[in-house]
């Protein structure tokens, strides 16, 4: 994180925290000042006041005062506790795989201090405080993405971040790897010595998978929009049948997400003198009369790929309209075990380190994604073959006479079909639910596990694999306007047409093109076209309570 970008500022409370402001501070377009409130200041000290009460007791505390996990009917005396959560982060440093994205460190990073900001934890301020300095510092943790059940939380993702706060082991300083104890005394930042739960206190939860999650729903909302807005640019590269579209055909199957599908093609398709409808055919047909059968020379409807597209990506937006609560509720809890409750003086222990709501979200969100780009790649396979694109040029190439010295030698969209059904075939592969292989594990203690933090990942995964099968329909779709006209497209249309080229110039002869979907791929994942056609992002629901 740049530290001359302008400044805003992000108070902590535990319980209002959004998912844009997670990717704001994931994805740092401006320098995030970052703090907890008052209140969660004053609520986290009051369950540390308990916790210190209750050890003076030397009564057994899960995680405090005993082993963890199984381990739980190990009691040990409170003078011993501090050494407990040292080992505790030590013998979690195990995880495997490539290591997240800074994006997801700094999420998982965010969202764990908020986790704790509700005050119920038992860690203190000045612990979490150094959290948030390591975020704006961007003093990042090398997190490896496998390793985690989803259940007893992130713990071995999670100590990577535990690690970096103790001063154990290497981070990424400002994107160069180096160890944490040089890049700590380079911000002037001490490590800290953990307090009895306090290792508990960040590791035990679901915040990586969390991290994860808020990413996802976020990007699979751009990718909602984009379904939408290729679905109106293949229907005018198709010359379409936009009746397909009608309120009445939607109104008689009210379900949310179809409708506000169709309503934007609709609008994103409004001015165009490319698309006919159900009567500009009749207008335009050879009548029957007393014949027996005619042959129409437009078809009265188009195929399903085009005409039941709302009825796809309706089934996302719908989706996101339980997954997007859920995850904003998984970001704004406590989900660490025990939890304690200063006002009342009471100790609880539980299992809110679960991460079965993101799990279930997560599973079902992938296979609504995945269902977009099948739909895209079929909505590609009508542009590109001369068998279904009305006329437009094989494989879109650009147009050449008879008697050209290129005629025949260039081959234009093939290759980028290719690339767009291996990849659609991995996000496909990819949908199958995580969350149904749970596994018993640390001594049959953790019994039955959620697997969302598998889940979330699979998300992502299939969220950026769909992002690449989009940027390449929509390079493509853009050719095909250019090949009908651009001036005949809608306005709408016209400006994202505009901003695509802006990255990524006509096809005129045969060229790599890797550069070009990963630069509309840009576009897609910032919101930048859907801003061109000048639609709204979607709004955070209210706080969680």
């Amino acid at each position: 994180m740049n530290r001359s970008m302008p400044s805003a500022d992000l108070v902590l409370d535990g319980r209002s925290l959004t998912i844009e402001e997670v990717v704001s501070v994931a994805r740092p377009a401006e320098q995030v000042a970052l703090r907890l409130s008052d209140g969660a200041a004053d609520a986290m000290k009051s369950s540390l006041d308990l916790k210190h009460e209750l050890m003076a007791q030397r009564i057994p505390i899960y995680g405090v005062t005993t082993g963890f996990g199984d381990s739980c009917v190990r009691q040990i005396a409170p003078e011993k506790a501090w050494d407990l959560q040292r080992n505790l982060v030590l013998y979690h440093l195990n995880g495997v795989g490539p290591t997240a994205t800074p994006e997801v460190a700094r999420a998982s990073m965010l969202i764990r201090a908020n986790s704790l900001a509700r005050g119920v934890s038992a860690i203190r301020p000045g612990t979490v405080e150094l959290l948030l300095r390591l975020v704006e510092r961007d003093v990042l943790p090398l997190i490896p993405e496998r390793g985690s059940l989803g259940a007893s939380g992130d713990l071995v993702p999670l100590c990577y971040l535990a690690a970096a706060l103790i001063g154990e082991g290497d981070v990424a300083h400002r994107g160069t790897v180096r160890p944490v104890a040089d890049a700590l005394a380079e911000e002037g930042l001490e490590p800290v010595r953990l307090e009895p739960k306090e290792g508990l206190s960040l590791i035990n939860g679901t915040s990586f998978t969390a991290a994860f999650a808020a990413l996802a729903t976020a990007d699979a909302e751009e990718l909602a929009f984009v379904a939408d807005l290729a679905t109106a640019m293949s229907c005018e590269a198709l010359l379409g049948n936009a009746s397909h579209f009608h309120p009445f055909v939607h109104d008689s199957k009210p379900h949310p997400g179809q409708g506000h599908s169709a309503g934007l093609v609709r609008t994103l398709l409004a001015g165009s003198t490319l698309t006919t409808s159900y009567e500009e055919i009749l207008l335009r047909r050879e009548p029957l009369r007393e014949r027996g059968y005619v042959r129409l020379d437009h078809r009265i409807q188009d195929k399903y790929s085009i005409r039941c597209a709302p009825h796809v990506t309706g089934v996302l937006r719908d989706t996101l309209s339980w997954v997007r609560p859920w995850v904003t509720t998984e970001i704004n809890s406590a989900t660490d075990n025990p939890l304690f409750d200063g006002e009342l003086g009471a100790l609880h222990h539980g299992g809110n380190f679960y991460a079965g709501h993101l799990g279930q979200a997560m599973d079902s969100l992938k296979v609504a994604v995945a269902n977009i780009a099948d739909l895209l790649d079929r909505q590609l396979e009508l542009i590109v073959d001369e068998k279904f694109n009305n006329g437009l040029t094989p494989n879109l190439v650009s147009p050449t006479a008879p008697d050209d010295a290129r005629a025949g030698l260039n081959h234009g969209f093939k290759g980028m079909q290719i690339a767009c059904s291996a990849v659609t075939a991995e996000a496909l592969k990819m949908a199958a639910p995580a969350t149904v292989f749970s596994r018993s594990t640390e001594a049959h203690n953790q019994d039955k596990v959620s697997m969302g933090t598998i889940a979330a990942r699979d998300a992502r995964t299939v969220v950026e694999l769909t992002r690449s099968v989009a940027a390449i329909h929509l390079i493509a779709l853009a050719q095909a306007i250019d090949l009908r006209g651009v001036e005949k497209a809608s306005p709408a249309v016209r400006r994202v047409h505009a901003a695509i080229r802006a990255v990524s110039p006509f096809v005129d002869g045969d060229r790599r093109l890797d550069l070009d979907v990963e630069a509309v791929a840009g576009l897609i994942r910032t919101g930048a076209l859907r801003r061109a056609a000048g639609v709204a992002a979607p709004s955070d629901p209210a706080p969680v309570a």
